[in-house]
């Protein structure tokens, strides 16, 4: 049986975590696990050597590209997702896309995918960071951007960094079944497959508002979360109409009144889940969601995963941060 050829193609700058991730899945061999495991490629785009990011030099390939051999492309994160890519690696996810070969981007990998149209009326993903650009940038390409990698077809695009590990253990599960992944997952010390999204790491922000009476308002709703403000107590608060209260939201943050209320009532949340051992209860009321099961729903549905399990993953690791310390 021929082994199954994974190649990924290096530029100049490319950062060498997400480099690194795809060695490690499918560079070492590993027959105790699959036998044959894969064939792994890192080639340099170009005839000179390349430079990745920071300080890592990779030689180049006698022969150059040849995609005759290869079964997955991956394509690790771009330099800069504000310049365009090398057009060399645009043709070479072109012509992979062409033959049918298996595509796999790593973070901001996916602007490659993109100008290559490979993305074109796909669901695909990037950095949280990243997604509204990508976006932008792009607009035939359906982002999501809460999830840690998505397969569309031959394509799959992951998240941000580490994201590209779960994206490669989904790949190794796919080819070789879930025990193997499993197993691999272990000796990588990392779970075979994470709960939620990227969504948890993404923490709503508080828009700043430095006109008129909104930001004073916005000052006096996220001191009073605790209680169960409506349109008319921000109309009251505000002096002025609801519908005044209603335009100038959309008008500055792009949103509802009720939408931001629930985006700074989940982000304190957050913040009591990850420095607190306050009870779900008394934080749900310290919020103004009115009882736990309203905090677990709007919670869950914003950030992907449950308070308890936003608290398990982030309260222990800023407990070990501060041990650490």
């Amino acid at each position: 049986m021929r082994a199954h050829h994974v190649v990924m193609a290096v530029t100049d700058d490319m950062p060498i975590f997400e480099a690194a991730v795809p060695c490690q899945v499918f560079g070492v061999d590993r027959p105790h696990l699959a036998d044959p495991w894969y064939r792994f490629s890192a080639v340099p785009i170009g005839e000179a050597p390349v430079r990745l990011s920071p300080g890592f030099t990779l030689a180049p390939v006698s022969g150059g590209w040849d995609l005759d051999s290869t079964d997955t492309l991956v394509i690790p994160a771009c330099t800069n997702v504000h310049d365009d890519p090398p057009a060399e690696l645009v043709d070479v996810v072109r012509e992979a896309y062409r033959r049918g070969i298996r595509i796999l981007s790593i973070c901001s990998g996916a602007f490659v995918l993109a100008a290559a149209g490979v993305l074109d009326g796909r669901r695909a993903t990037t950095h949280w960071l990243h997604a509204e650009e990508l976006s932008r940038r792009y607009p035939a390409v359906r982002v999501d951007p809460s999830v840690l990698y998505v397969e569309d077809a031959n394509v799959i695009t992951s998240a941000g960094t580490v994201a590209g590990i779960d994206a490669c253990l989904h790949v190794v599960r796919v080819d070789h079944g879930a025990a193997v992944a499993a197993e691999l997952a272990c000796r990588l010390v990392t779970p075979p497959h994470r709960d939620g999204g990227q969504a948890q790491y993404h923490r709503p922000t508080s828009p700043v508002v430095r006109d008129d009476w909104l930001a004073a308002l916005l000052d006096w709703a996220t001191e009073h979360l605790h209680l169960p403000l409506s349109i008319a107590d921000l109309a009251a608060q505000a002096n002025v109409s609801v519908r005044t209260v209603e335009r100038r939201f959309a008008e500055a943050l792009g949103m509802s009144p009720l939408r931001w209320l629930l985006q700074q009532r989940v982000r304190r949340a957050q913040q009591f889940l990850e420095t607190s051992d306050r009870p779900i209860g008394w934080i749900a009321d310290s919020c103004g969601f009115g009882g736990p099961a309203s905090l677990r729903a709007h919670f869950a549905r914003i950030v992907g995963v449950s308070p308890t399990t936003y608290r398990r993953t982030f309260h222990e690791r800023a407990s070990t941060t501060r041990i650490a310390s």
